[in-house]
């Protein structure tokens, strides 16, 4: 086998594509009859070969995974976050090797992600991440930021009615309470679907205008998305406005909005009324 691209955002992209491989064959090879045994199993053939690339390819760098033993433990008072080691590393990749477990499950749903970001101590932004890639298996594409996306074009539909028409993406399980009467507000669609990265990669293709979370995530449920989307030029903070942080001791990022950026004072206005 050749050797993965040097440059860390293609490297980002060759590692979630052959982590989509690996859980499109195992999709395959095992079928839908027990949707638990094929979630454990694509949580764990995923993770693992990740950390097994990313020890080979990446071996000085820190790692934060969902499926790690004690990743979601880091800012519990009975654990030492000196002893974190990614806490005092230049560079960490954030990863979640299957994100929309129960999607990836169900026979049909492509709508579930492979996420692979890095952040750097040094990065000139706010939120501190410099390369990701989100794997889309069963859409076959990957959206990176070696090559991050056109920004999304304004709907049809928008641009026969001469004005906005929000199309809001919203989580098929947990969807904020207040969305619903954000929405109204607002005069958005809401569109169910599964999986942060699914949803966020959905804004980024201009198949919808934003998501909103509230609902409680972590850092990994929205690392390499966010990477994707500010390279493509959208707006991506916390429902409040202020800027998303990663690599913070304790991995909960609970909300988010990411959006257009013609969208996004009108959106975090309307949050403001409805979120408190």
């Amino acid at each position: 086998m050749t050797s993965p691209p040097m440059i860390d955002g293609a490297f980002a992209r060759w590692l979630a594509s052959r982590a989509g491989q690996v859980l499109l064959d195992l999709r395959t090879e095992m079928g839908f009859a027990d949707t638990g045994a094929l979630k454990s199993a694509g949580d764990k053939v995923s993770h693992d070969l990740i950390r097994t690339e990313l020890a080979k390819w990446r071996p000085g760098d820190a790692v934060l995974s969902e499926e790690d033993e004690g990743s979601r433990l880091a800012w519990a008072a009975e654990v030492n976050t000196g002893a974190v080691s990614r806490l005092t590393s230049d560079r960490v990749w954030i990863v979640d090797p299957l994100d929309g477990t129960r999607e990836f499950s169900e026979e049909g749903r492509s709508d579930w992600a492979v996420h692979v970001a890095l952040w750097a101590r040094n990065a000139p932004s706010p939120h501190g991440l410099v390369a990701g890639a989100v794997g889309l298996p069963a859409q076959h594409r990957v959206l990176g930021t070696d090559y991050p996306p056109a920004y999304p074009p304004m709907t049809v539909e928008a641009a026969a009615a001469g004005e906005r028409k929000i199309r809001l993406a919203a989580s098929r399980s947990r969807p904020p309470v207040f969305l619903t009467d954000l929405a109204e507000d607002v005069g958005a669609h809401l569109v169910p679907m599964g999986s942060a990265g699914a949803k966020i990669a959905a804004v980024v293709t201009g198949e919808v205008d934003a998501y909103i979370h509230a609902g409680g995530q972590y850092e990994w449920d929205s690392a390499a998305p966010v990477a994707v989307a500010t390279a493509t030029g959208l707006h991506a903070s916390r429902i409040d406005g202020s800027a998303l942080k990663y690599n913070e001791a304790d991995p909960r990022l609970p909300d988010l909005l990411v959006c257009r950026k013609d969208l996004a004072t009108r959106l975090l206005a309307a949050l403001q009324r409805h979120s408190g």
